[in-house]
């Protein structure tokens, strides 16, 4: 699995969850329990995966909408 956006703005990585499925792109979020060792105050970064036949495709999208870093 290749990493394609790492953010700690929940509103964003759902933005380019459902972008990235509505292109057939199947992603997933890595970290997001993580809010319980740091007490939920959103410090840690939440990782968005996709499969490395997936990955120049779904940045390729990500750019394209501008929700690249």
């Amino acid at each position: 699995m290749k990493e394609v956006l790492r953010s700690t703005d929940p509103v964003r990585l759902s933005r380019v969850l459902d972008l990235l499925e509505a292109e057939g792109i199947a992603a997933f979020e890595m970290d997001q329990h993580m809010s319980v060792l740091e007490g939920s105050i959103g410090i840690l970064p939440r990782r968005v995966m996709v499969a490395d036949r997936d990955a120049f495709m779904a940045r390729a999208i990500l750019r394209d909408a501008g929700l690249d870093d």
